[in-house]
């Protein structure tokens, strides 16, 4: 309180305590009166007298020591004339106080009964200056537009305050009364004294709440505003749909389905809005038109596919081991790849999934692998033909401005599946054509593409989708088929074939099984020993994969099943000597052994498409004009390596033996089965060897087979296809395999009972291939060494 105000000394009056926020001079407030002694006292105000007396709020127990005296109370209050006391039970009594001033304790006056205290009244300190006129004036345009702000306030309020603007003190207590305000605040108003100072922290507080009040009402205002937009929009709807229905054209209820589906789905902020408009445009098409067919139809698939809707993974490499190791024998680095894959998931979680490439000849599994992937890692598969497609509509999808448009294979494969990261097979990807309609493969190259396929965009949504959390697995036989483009965007894994133990372990394991079950026949009622499947692979089959070896398995189990059928019990034990009387007459007539001792015979090694094969080379000399004739539809490139052996063994005809008027002498090569086109430059050594053997009359090792590319020096080039062909060099009974030195590293692909079970003689030129296959100059260097 200012030094230069009075203080006016009043006599000791009775306590009255509120717990509600302090009164402001004016006010006519009602008290309860909780102490009997106090509502006796009272009792008779309003009758003889009104007695006077001080109301003081109690302090808080954590505002300071709860002792007696005045720390029970706040030092400021206000005095007020009892005029009533309402009721006369203990706790439901009331009094009525008219508040006429403020007052600060000076002291608590120890009293027996009714609690009083010395007071001391504050008196109004009114200067009259401008300041204090422009203050009451704002104070009072404040306060009659926090009035127009507040809908619960009647307009009479505002003329109130304009009324007090002569008497600023009551003004000031008036609109402050009326605020918000915590105690700590109100008491604090309460003992200013100075009504300059109570003005200007009215105007303050004023200002603040009115800023709350006129966001509010501009608030209340926009969706106010909203809201009569929306409800004159649903009420022209409902008029155009009455109207429509008169007509005949009303909305059907598959629109109102499309609504909730497309509420219900996921769709990103673009989606959501294309999808808005179509609504809003097939809502004011007649139903039953074309145009509203179309986009009904676009509006299913938006609502149908699966917008950031993922199915949930099992990120256990043990488990996923256990499914792999289960499912397939073999294949150990696409095992190791898979697996890595999903060490690598397990530890940092990337949605980005990888892009494979399973390159191998039919039959060893590729499919099936990638559904064991699929299976591995709990995901759902989609399996997508890629075989003859020569649209690249099929990738990519239809404009809707076509009659029948649909999405491409990649969208409706996610469709089916329900799920957004899906392990999805590109099968027989190298079979893709292209024509007047596009090329397919170049449409892959976005969906390969991690960089790319996050934002994928299909010609019939012509919205982006996120692709990259799907794993792209694609097969192949020949990867030279396949664009280098895309095949630079995945990772190729090679699947070279099948061990015959890794063959019988397979069918005894999944094929004969599944054969079983097919054929109906049970289990346990029969028996095929391990020897019975090898006379099958190895008489019947002759294969990179289990394809054909499952056929004939089959074969065997519908001659069981008919024997069941007619009655036989059996159990049915098959043994190696019971194949000829189930399949009949060995198919693979092992016959080359004898016609490879011949001289001028070499068993070359080819790769092919379906895998690895034993390639004969046969070489015969005649009289007849100089010159060399090649038969066996060759190429263009194995009749240059043929060109280039011949001129190799005459230009060192001194050092090889060879004793041969070559202008006088006409050298004939030929491969047989010649219906079969056959070109590349491996077969060098074998024709250089097939030369060789034929003009010093030596035969070549019976169980040598060979590969490698030579050039006019005898300098031996590595070649591909090293696994395939050694596999094949391994079915038909061949130990020996004469290799190029620098295919040593491709040996490392090889399954380790191959290679412990195989010699390779690795050579870098024409020279040691020679002393390795020929039977003379085997025994020479044996014998020198």
């Amino acid at each position: 309180m200012p030094d230069n105000a009075s203080l006016v000394l009043l006599r000791d009056l009775p306590i009255l305590p509120i717990d509600a926020p302090i009164f402001f001079p004016g006010a006519v407030a009602r008290v309860d009166v909780a102490d009997a002694a106090t509502a006796g006292e009272l009792s008779g105000a309003g009758e003889r007298h009104a007695p006077e007396v001080v109301l003081l709020s109690r302090r808080a127990a954590d505002e300071g020591p709860a002792r007696e005296g005045a720390a029970l109370f706040e030092e400021v209050g206000v005095v007020g004339l009892v005029e009533q006391v309402v009721g006369s039970a203990p706790g439901e009594t009331q009094a009525v106080v008219r508040v006429t001033g403020r007052a600060r304790v000076s002291e608590i006056v120890p009293h027996p009964g009714f609690p009083r205290a010395r007071v001391e009244e504050l008196p109004e300190v009114v200067t009259g200056s401008k300041r204090e006129q422009a203050l009451t004036r704002s104070l009072t345009a404040l306060f009659r537009e926090m009035v127009s702000l507040s809908p619960g306030v009647r307009p009479e309020i505002a003329e109130l305050a304009t009324g007090l603007e002569r008497e600023p003190a009551r003004l000031a207590d008036f609109v402050v009364s009326g605020l918000d305000l915590p105690p700590a605040e109100r008491l604090e108003f309460v003992g200013e004294p100075r009504v300059a100072r109570r003005l200007e922290r009215a105007v303050q507080q004023l200002t603040s709440e009115l800023e709350v009040a006129r966001l509010g009402h501009k608030i209340q205002e926009d969706l106010r505003a909203e809201m009569g937009h929306s409800q004159r929009e649903h009420l022209l709807r409902e008029q155009m749909r009455a109207i429509q229905n008169e007509l005949g054209e009303g909305e059907d209820e598959g629109v109102d389905d499309l609504r909730q589906r497309l509420a219900g789905a996921r769709l990103p902020e673009e989606a959501r809005a294309e999808a808005e408009r179509e609504l809003a445009r097939l809502a004011r098409m007649p139903a039953g038109s074309s145009e509203g067919n179309v986009s009904r139809t676009y509006l299913d698939w938006l609502a149908a596919l699966p917008w950031g809707r993922s199915s949930r993974e099992h990120l256990d490499v043990a488990r996923a081991h256990r499914i792999l190791d289960e499912d397939h024998q073999g294949l150990d680095k696409v095992k190791e790849r898979i697996l890595d894959y999903v060490a690598v998931r397990q530890l940092r979680h990337s949605s980005q999934g990888p892009i494979l490439c399973l390159a191998g000849p039919p039959g060893v599994g590729k499919t099936s692998v990638a559904r064991s992937m699929a299976r591995a890692l709990g995901r759902k598969f989609a399996r997508i033909s890629l075989g003859g497609v020569r649209d690249e509509s099929e990738i990519r999808g239809h404009r809707r401005t076509y009659v029948g448009a649909l999405p491409g294979r990649i969208i409706q494969a996610l469709r089916t599946v329900g799920a957004d990261n899906p392990v999805i097979l590109l099968d027989e990807i190298d079979k893709l054509g292209a024509d007047f309609r596009g090329d397919p493969s170049a449409a892959l190259l976005e969906v390969l593409d991690p960089a790319q396929n996050s934002s994928f965009t299909d010609h019939y949504l012509n919205l982006p989708f996120d692709l990259s959390r799907a794993i792209f697995v694609a097969t192949a036989n020949e990867m030279q088929a396949i664009p280098p483009a895309l095949r630079d965007r995945m990772e190729v894994l090679e699947l070279a074939g099948y061990t015959d133990a890794e063959k019988v372990a397979i069918a005894q394991a999944h094929l004969i099984p599944r054969q079983l079950r097919d054929n109906g026949v049970a289990r346990r009622r029969v028996t095929l020993s391990d020897e019975a499947v090898q006379r099958v692979v190895r008489s019947y089959t002759r294969e990179a994969g289990v394809r054909h070896l499952e056929r004939e398995l089959g074969a065997i189990c519908r001659k069981i099943a008919r024997s069941v059928a007619e009655g036989r019990r059996g159990p049915f034990a098959v043994a190696a000597e019971d194949v000829r009387a189930y399949l009949g007459p060995e198919r693979r007539l092992d016959n080359d052994r004898a016609e490879a001792a011949l001289p001028g015979v070499v068993a070359g090694l080819a790769w092919t498409p379906a895998g690895g094969e034993v390639m004969f080379v046969e070489a015969s000399r005649m009289p007849g004009r100089s010159g060399l004739r090649l038969t066996g539809k060759l190429g263009e490139v194995m009749r240059e390596s043929a060109q280039i052996a011949l001129s190799y063994v005459r230009s060192q005809a001194g050092v090889l033996g060879v004793e041969t008027d070559f202008e006088r002498e006409e050298v004939h090569v030929h491969l047989p089965s010649g219906a079969i086109p056959k070109d590349g430059p491996s077969a060098g050594v074998a024709l250089t060897a097939a030369l060789v053997s034929l003009l010093t009359d030596t035969p070549v090792r019976e169980d040598v087979a060979m590969t490698g590319e030579v050039t006019l020096r005898g300098r031996v080039l590595p070649v591909g296809g090293v696994v395939e062909k050694v596999l094949a060099a391994r079915r038909s009974g061949r130990r020996t395999v004469v290799l190029p030195a620098r295919n040593e590293r491709d040996l490392d692909e090889l399954p380790a009972q191959v290679r412990r079970e195989m010699e390779f003689v690795l050579v870098t030129d024409v020279g040691q291939a020679l002393d390795a296959c020929l039977v003379r100059a085997g025994a020479a260097a044996r014998r020198a060494a």
